[in-house]
């Protein structure tokens, strides 16, 4: 046992980590022979399913941006000292995460026009009266705005109070004090957990194809659904959704990793290290042709405050 351990250890971890995923794909394909599962149907229909991906990520993109717009104005207002500001973002909050999102959906999408109905309004009726897309892009910015209130709530007061004072001391007002000091030191706290809420949104973009829609403004699980029950192929069909939702949060986590490296280029600095005088009684700089780095502990620049990563 001891020599087997003595031996795993001289293989590289990456070599290892790869064979376990191997073994799984291998497992998997073995289970989706075994099971009868048609292949054939699903590289016949894979294209029409994968055509969703377009619809799927432009309500992502649109529900995103409209969540961090409402995620600011929200957490500025839980910041506010004024009771009609802090009073609004905390009914906007406690109402979009205390409710749940296909509730919200449906109600954007059902009930809004009712509301011109009951008015007797007939151009507020038009004007409520919201395609799939548009509520689904309202419903899941709305609800996610109110998740992401408190992300970006959190990086602004991870901001040290130094920061406001030396601004305020600049004369700057509140709003260009925000967006040239505070905002831009707070981005590198709000921008990994946004990354997170809007690989979750992708996957979320699914609930909208319950409010019907029709083929051409399908998304991915829509139509795996439509074609699924058309040739009583619903097991292929969804499994063919779940690996094109799974590529997408795989492609997406590998550009939020490059993201999050590149905005913490400013915070790891690296400090040069001369093995043969480690400061005994003195300094001292680094001996010619020794290139030796480590990663220093400090992980912002002198007088910022705020948490890291």
């Amino acid at each position: 046992m001891e020599r087997l351990s003595l031996a795993s250890s001289r293989v590289p971890f990456k070599f290892k980590l790869a064979l376990v995923w191997l073994a799984i794909t291998a497992a998997l394909a073995w289970l989706f022979l075994a099971a009868g599962f048609d292949l054939e149907w699903i590289r016949d229909n894979a294209k029409f399913v994968a055509g969703g991906i377009v619809w799927t990520v432009l309500l992502s993109i649109g529900a995103i941006v409209l969540a961090c717009i409402m995620a600011l104005l929200g957490s500025l207002g839980r910041l506010s000292k004024n009771p009609i500001f802090y009073g609004l973002s905390g009914f906007y909050t406690s109402f979009f995460r205390g409710t749940p999102l296909i509730v919200q959906l449906f109600l954007i999408s059902l009930a809004l026009p009712q509301i011109g109905i009951g008015l007797d309004n007939p151009e507020l009726t038009k004007i409520l009266t919201l395609t799939t897309v548009q509520a689904g892009i309202l419903g899941l910015g709305l609800n996610y705005g109110g998740y992401m209130t408190e992300i970006f709530r959190a990086g602004i007061q991870s901001v040290s109070g130094g920061q406001h004072e030396a601004a305020e001391a600049l004369g700057m007002g509140y709003t260009l004090r925000m967006r040239r000091v505070i905002l831009p030191q707070a981005i590198r706290v709000i921008i990994p957990p946004t990354g997170n809420e809007f690989i979750a949104m992708i996957k979320d973009t699914a609930l909208v194809g319950l409010l019907g829609v029709t083929v051409a403004d399908a998304e991915v699980f829509r139509r795996a659904q439509l074609v699924g029950k058309a040739d009583f192929k619903m097991l292929e069909a969804l499994l063919l959704a779940a690996a094109i939702y799974w590529a997408l949060t795989g492609i997406l986590t590998f550009f939020q990793a490059r993201l999050e490296r590149r905005l913490g280029k400013g915070y790891d600095r690296s400090v040069p290290v001369d093995r043969k005088n480690r400061w005994f009684g003195g300094g001292g700089g680094t001996q010619p042709g020794v290139d030796m780095t480590v990663k220093s502990s400090v992980g912002r620049p002198h007088g910022q405050g705020g948490a890291g990563t």
